[in-house]
């Protein structure tokens, strides 16, 4: 097992373990895309109307609900919001096209973050020639991205706006975001104005955000690697013992956070 775990105040680490290790985040790399999108949004390189189309496009299963409708076309607005919310691979796909993964990869290494990056689109089976997974990452710079998100101030606040928008609808609390108890279908205008990104796969999870209490921004990462056997992909009861000490560093956050005057 292998931990990265990053817990910020007001983007000054309180709590850190193996926080600058390269670990496999899933599908947390989507956040770079979304930012890639928002950037372009922001600047009227992209257009959130224009409509875009899975056609053609390889099908992909799990996370998402467009690969249940893909006949039906979506705005680049639309695809972001669903991302965001359900991170949906048919989605991430699509607009990864549209912008392109040497764009997305620029971004972060913009923001400082070169080792923390999206690799590839989801695919269903990957092969030898493909990269490992789609992204990989740090849980320091998750951390520290999330802070950059969720605190308001200078040039960047149009993408930042729109990050805050789209993140606030996540959909998955199972993990960090478990201590809260939040209704994760409708707390977007709900205090402490959570805003996080998950990724999950075999022997992977991973969840990093923000939230701000009494005026402090408390912005976390934390991820979890293990290796699996083919017989058994999860272990005995491995998922749920990552999940329950996710909970508990979500709710040792939570009181710390609660604990400040």
């Amino acid at each position: 097992m292998h931990w990265g775990v990053s817990v910020c105040r007001n983007g000054i680490p309180e709590a850190d373990v193996d926080a600058s290790a390269v670990l496999r985040t899933a599908s947390m790399g989507k956040v770079f895309l979304l930012a890639e999108v928002a950037r372009r949004l922001e600047a009227a390189e992209l257009d959130p109307g224009m409509v875009l189309s899975a056609a053609g496009m390889p099908p992909v299963r799990d996370s998402g609900l467009w690969q249940h409708f893909c006949d039906v076309p979506l705005t680049v607005s639309a695809a972001a919001v669903l991302v965001a919310s359900v991170s949906d691979n048919l989605a991430t796909n699509v607009l990864l096209a549209q912008v392109g993964l040497d764009s997305v990869q620029r971004m972060s290494a913009a923001l400082g973050m070169p080792q923390t990056r999206m690799l590839d689109r989801i695919r269903d089976e990957r092969t030898p020639d493909d990269p490992p997974g789609p992204s990989v990452g740090r849980a320091g710079d998750l951390a520290g991205f999330m802070h950059l998100v969720g605190t308001p101030g200078g040039p960047s606040d149009g993408w930042r706006a729109r990050m805050q928008a789209w993140l606030a609808l996540g959909v998955d609390l199972s993990m960090v975001a478990s201590a809260l108890g939040l209704d994760p279908l409708a707390h977007a205008t709900q205090p402490p104005g959570l805003r996080n990104k998950t990724g999950t796969d075999v022997g992977i999870r991973a969840d990093a955000g923000c939230l701000t209490v009494r005026c402090t921004t408390w912005s976390y990462a934390v991820i979890a690697n293990w290796e699996t056997a083919a017989s058994d992909p999860n272990g005995p009861g491995m998922v749920t013992a990552v999940l329950a000490a996710m909970r508990r560093i979500g709710e040792s956050l939570w009181a710390a956070a609660n604990a400040l005057p």
